[in-house]
């Protein structure tokens, strides 16, 4: 059973679909034996407790330097004994060291179908604002591993979600979210766990 540790900073909508698919059974071979916020007030941290989960808050501003706070990270993750991490809205930068330590063991969700609207900067309602400016049909989501390159890590899987007409950036993000944000991250995590992800390069290959 793998131990599945989940980075959060807000309200925690993604932690909640992670553990509702937990207890769906859907996560069959990893469990949810932490949850991190970098900010003490996230209502994820709420969410974590009444789930009967352990909850840590590590905030980068108690730090003087970014390489102290990425140290603090790396070391807070390792005596979790984290096989996987999750982003799941974690606003927090992470460092070489974390990355290193975690190289294809974390997983970040991105709210839109990589390579397209991502990269720094790129984060909340603004990628779905860019989305409708471009004047895109189509968009969606992305599960993927986290490397140096912002959003650059190899794609475990993408779900698409139809852009419709009068569409404003706070409804395509409700949209994204339900129909493929919340689907394909426990999805994701759920392939990890169970050892059906091989990466070679940049590239993953789901083992059937």
């Amino acid at each position: 059973m793998k131990n599945i540790v989940v980075l959060v900073s807000g309200g925690g909508t993604n932690l909640q679909a992670l553990i509702d698919a937990q207890h769906r059974g859907e996560i069959k071979a990893g469990k949810i034996t932490c949850v991190i916020s970098s900010n003490p007030n996230a209502y994820a941290i709420t969410r974590a407790e009444q789930n009967g989960i352990d909850t840590e808050v590590i905030r980068r501003k108690d730090f003087k330097t970014f390489d102290e706070y990425d140290a603090a990270l790396t070391q807070l993750l390792q005596s979790k004994n984290a096989d996987v991490i999750v982003l799941a809205g974690f606003m927090t930068i992470l460092g070489k060291q974390v990355i290193r330590a975690f190289e294809n063991r974390i997983i970040n969700i991105h709210p839109a179908l990589i390579p397209s609207f991502c990269g720094e900067g790129y984060y909340g309602l603004r990628v779905h604002e860019e989305a409708l400016k471009k004047g895109v049909k189509v968009t969606g989501a992305t599960a993927h591993f986290v490397n140096e390159i912002c959003d650059g890590g190899p794609i475990i899987l993408q779900k698409a979600v139809e852009i419709k007409t009068g569409d404003t950036p706070e409804v395509l993000q409700k949209r994204v979210m339900e129909q493929a944000e919340w689907k394909i991250l426990p999805k994701a995590v759920a392939l990890f766990c169970e050892d059906k992800i091989k990466v070679s390069g940049n590239i993953t290959e789901i083992i059937s």
